[in-house]
């Protein structure tokens, strides 16, 4: 019983922990964009679901764009061809 008093204890004092730890757990960098994963080539413009820009704390300035597919791929947002799909992106919402 005690074994068991003690284990529960235990669990409850993880429990816890984690919920108040729980950003170490659900990095913030997970969000970032690191060298080995840039993507050079164009995307089309019609699989681009959404994007958002990677958070300041990031060692590199990167866009996260999602795919229609779901899929997520970093761009650098000084590629013409981005800076192009941006452009047409917001006259579309102007208009």
């Amino acid at each position: 019983m005690k074994v068991f008093s003690l284990a529960l204890l235990i669990l409850l004092l993880v429990d816890l922990w984690t919920g108040s730890q729980g950003v170490s757990f659900r990095s913030p960098y997970g969000t970032c964009c690191y060298k080995d994963m840039f993507r050079r080539q164009r995307i089309p413009d019609i699989s681009i679901r959404s994007y958002q820009k990677t958070p300041s704390h990031c060692s590199r300035r990167a866009v996260r764009v999602e795919l229609t597919n779901g899929k997520k791929i970093c761009v650098d947002p000084k590629e013409s061809w981005f800076q192009q799909y941006q452009k047409k992106k917001s006259t579309r919402a102007s208009s």
